[in-house]
């Protein structure tokens, strides 16, 4: 399998976080890919020789569809050759673009052909038959940042700075202080939260912490689980654990061993 992860053009920089293509040319290869909860949605174009399935929902997926918080873990299985294009959202825009209600899409999808102001198979079609990954990426830039000029006098964007300061914070700023900060009442900004992006400011912040904690855990870069623990803001080793497991389905220690 190849990987690699492309920035996204400054037009779209504002609600996209990182463009992510997946491909493998082996026809004989059976990939299995896990994700899991780092708080931000997604746009995802697929052309697979067998198809895409979602586990363990057994889904069989669209070609091109969003997909919304991911809070429990899931897996994709594709069968044989593919190339997956993962646009990474801002959680801000689902409801402002797409009209979907971001809560009624977590851990769910939502397939792009339900759009009524976009004629989703066409450009669907237009997609599989480019020839080049750069045709692709262009299209699809394109395509955000159409809906971009359309709707983006609804988009909330202090919304989009409280989620701008808790990744900056590592998610260990009180939510509280970051509301006195913008001015906001903490129960105004829960509620807006919670409205455009599907989870609670205090659920995405223990979302960045747990990704963070993940990806020293996978590059191994600690000496013992308290470092993970405490450099992450988790209160002790047993909220670490608690907290890992409900993400990953797994303890760290289970978690690191494979």
């Amino acid at each position: 399998m190849n990987f690699q992860t492309i920035v996204p053009d400054k037009s779209i920089a504002l609600f996209v976080k990182t463009i992510w293509v997946f491909e493998n040319i082996d026809s004989d290869i059976k990939t299995n890919l896990p994700f899991f909860a780092d708080g931000y949605p997604g746009l995802l174009f697929q052309q697979t020789a067998n198809g895409l399935i979602v586990n363990p929902h057994k889904k069989q997926m669209p070609v091109l569809f969003l997909y919304g918080q991911t809070l429990h873990p899931i897996e994709m299985e594709i069968d044989g050759t593919y190339q997956l294009i993962i646009y990474q959202l801002y959680p801000f825009v689902l409801k402002s673009f797409f009209g979907v209600t971001p809560r009624s899409i977590n851990d769910n999808c939502y397939d792009l052909a339900q759009l009524k102001e976009f004629d989703t198979p066409t450009f669907t079609k237009q997609l599989l038959a480019c020839s080049e990954l750069s045709q692709r990426i262009e299209a699809l830039t394109s395509f955000l940042y159409q809906m971009f000029q359309l709707k983006k006098q609804s988009l909330d964007l202090t919304i989009r700075q409280v989620i701008e300061k808790i990744v900056l914070t590592k998610g260990q700023e009180p939510i509280r202080a970051i509301a006195e900060e913008l001015e906001l009442n903490p129960r105004t900004l829960e509620r807006r939260f919670v409205s455009e992006t599907g989870l609670l400011p205090k659920q995405f912040a223990q979302i960045i912490q747990f990704q963070l904690s993940l990806e020293q855990l996978t590059i191994k870069d600690y000496n013992k689980l308290t470092d993970i623990v405490y450099e992450n803001g988790f209160a002790d080793q047993s909220h670490f654990i608690r907290v890992f497991k409900a993400y990953t389905g797994k303890t760290p220690k289970v978690f690191s061993k494979k």
